[in-house]
């Protein structure tokens, strides 16, 4: 059986990669950009900052800073149109993970047609997206270099996983100076949104040698750089370090996909309008718990790489105690507890559960729950 390995052809990171960067889009040739962000980065000025540097290499650009937390539909539809009405030839998403998946999504109808909604699923697309460049300012999602786009769909509230290989970036940047005045909330939301990340691909169905290589290494950095750069995020060194991790998680993700945490936070995302990463975090105990059932060896080896000593333990006893270094980790950069502390109601959990058995994300967990299992999780984790 074969496997595809998904990354942008261009990577740049660490410090001044975003003078890197625009050089590199000089060279490529495009002349008029648009920029996808949302706005505190107009508040903060790195929009400005951005648009002077295009144009400092010949690339004029309009911006469009609309994107909402967890981006909409209508965010899409808004930034298409100006994409259109300027006739731009690439775009440029400058944030986090809401900032590049607006941007895909704009792209993706920019050049396919139709609406966003037409392309949730994996791999509906039929033509490659507009050029984007994906300027990331968080250490998480990951966004900026996978295939992964997630919209929300606010009639039908939930969030539309869309899994397609031409939504790929051509180009990603991370430079930690731009990570530099994440709060420290949004850090370690982001930072645990990327040890999910690494988790559900290594124990996914669908991970190889190489996601498997990705993910612990992901693992490691997130254990000994996440607690830094929450506590102390002037720490260049711990931002760096978070930057690349995130990145080997997103390598990790973005080919073995992910399981079941992802598929029921969707939900919980689209549904209260709650932050991804914290939604992540809450879940990421209770569904390897129902995981270990099956997984246990792999999430013994998880355990090691979140710096457990598991030497001599059974597999199940490892994984219990991988659970535990996760649950530690969280409580550490004060991830809230459970989801009651975040509004969630057990009377939405039969929808909520529904919606996750039908998101792409939960197709290769290690172990395909039933309604009832998706229900007894989301109670486990109140």
């Amino acid at each position: 059986m074969s496997s595809t390995f998904y990354i942008p052809a261009v990577n740049i990171m660490g410090e001044k990669a975003l003078n890197d960067a625009v050089e590199q889009i000089e060279s490529l040739g495009f002349k008029q950009a648009l920029i996808v962000t949302d706005p505190g980065m107009t508040k903060l000025g790195v929009t400005a900052e951005v648009k002077a540097l295009l144009q400092e290499h010949g690339v004029e650009s309009l911006v469009y800073d609309g994107v909402q937390p967890n981006p909409t539909v209508e965010n899409v539809n808004a930034g298409l149109a100006v994409l259109q009405t300027h006739q731009c030839d690439c775009v440029v998403s400058l944030g986090g993970g809401s900032a590049h998946d607006c941007a895909k999504g704009i792209a993706l109808v920019a050049t396919n047609g139709g609406h966003i909604s037409d392309y949730e699923g994996v791999d509906v697309s039929k033509k490659p997206q507009l050029p984007l460049i994906s300027i990331n300012t968080t250490a998480g999602t990951a966004s900026e270099m996978t295939r992964f786009c997630i919209i929300t769909d606010q009639e039908r509230h939930i969030k539309m996983a869309i899994v397609d290989r031409n939504v790929t970036p051509i180009l990603s940047v991370n430079d930690p100076r731009l990570m530099a005045g994440m709060p420290a909330a949004l850090t370690a939301a982001t930072g645990m949104d990327a040890l999910t990340h690494a988790i559900e691909a290594y124990v996914s169905t669908a991970a190889d040698p190489i996601t498997d290589a990705c993910a612990i290494k992901a693992i490691e950095l997130i254990r000994d750089n996440l607690y830094e750069a929450v506590h102390n995020g002037s720490n260049m060194q711990a931002r760096t370090q978070m930057a690349y991790a995130q990145f080997l998680a997103g390598m990790a993700f973005n080919n073995a996909s992910l399981g079941y945490v992802h598929a029921m936070a969707h939900q919980l995302g689209g549904f209260y309008d709650l932050p991804h990463g914290v939604c992540n975090a809450v879940l990421l105990p209770h569904v390897q718990r129902y995981n270990s059932q099956v997984a246990a060896p792999r999430l013994k080896d998880v355990g090691k790489a979140l710096g457990v000593d598991v030497h001599g333990l059974s597999d199940k006893d490892g994984a219990d105690a991988a659970i535990a270094a996760i649950v530690k980790l969280s409580q550490s950069v004060n991830i809230p507890s459970g989801l009651q502390e975040l509004g969630a109601k057990e009377a939405d959990f039969a929808t909520l559960a529904s919606n996750a058995m039908k998101d792409a994300c939960g197709f290769t967990n290690p172990i395909q729950p039933s309604h009832d299992d998706v229900m007894a999780i989301f109670k486990a984790a109140m």
